[in-house]
């Protein structure tokens, strides 16, 4: 069972959209509102910055990515920053047997950084993170989670709240359960055609019993 991170463990997108708007302000920039923004979370940081902000030179992009990090950083995060119940949901699904993975757009540092904040890194058995493979929605992170792990396409589930998320799913022939509570409703997830759709990612647990 493969999880997203950001919006889907962990409560950040509201604080996500605040940073990249702020990193936009700090360089000069147009700010996104706040749909722009969600619109690009779930990608790697350099493919979301020229989602939101195509053209500008690799100087520009490295400032926006500096000063998004820069802002990102400032925020305290722990055991609390995960949405309400994960941590008891997937100490439950590994005691189940669940072999558990997190596929995520942050780098590795910021991924190694919240799971030793939020301790959680002993819940997983593999993690993959967009600077060490391709960025959603490329199928590369679960084609890479499914040969480590050696768990086949059909028995692998994404967990997401992106459509980046479930387009990756799909990319990789993989069954996907959207969550409604990060960067994507539940109506426009439902687009995508999943598995299932869900309010919070804890609902997981009764939806497999």
């Amino acid at each position: 069972m493969v999880f997203d991170w950001d919006g889907t463990l962990f409560d950040s997108i509201g604080w996500i959209v605040e940073c990249l708007q702020r990193a936009a302000y700090d360089c000069g920039l147009a700010v996104p509102t706040e749909r722009e923004a969600k619109a690009v979370i779930g990608l790697g940081l350099n493919e979301a910055m020229e989602a939101l902000f195509p053209g500008y030179p690799p100087a520009t992009a490295l400032r926006l990515a500096e000063s998004y990090r820069g802002f990102y950083g400032g925020r305290a995060t722990g055991p609390d920053s995960l949405f309400s119940g994960v941590a008891e949901m997937l100490a439950e699904l590994k005691e189940c047997g669940y072999r558990l993975a997190v596929a995520t757009g942050k780098t590795r540092s910021g991924l190694n950084h919240a799971l030793d904040l939020t301790r959680t890194e002993k819940l997983f058995h593999a993690t993959r993170c967009a600077d060490e493979t391709a960025s959603k929605p490329s199928p590369q992170m679960l084609f890479q989670l499914m040969y480590e792990l050696e768990v086949d396409a059909e028995k692998t589930l994404m967990v997401g709240d992106s459509l980046h998320d479930l387009r990756m799913a799909q990319n990789a022939g993989v069954a996907a359960i959207a969550v409604g509570c990060g960067a994507n409703d539940r109506v426009e997830l439902a687009r995508l055609c999943p598995f299932a759709c869900i309010e919070r990612t804890t609902d997981l647990l009764e939806f497999l019993r």
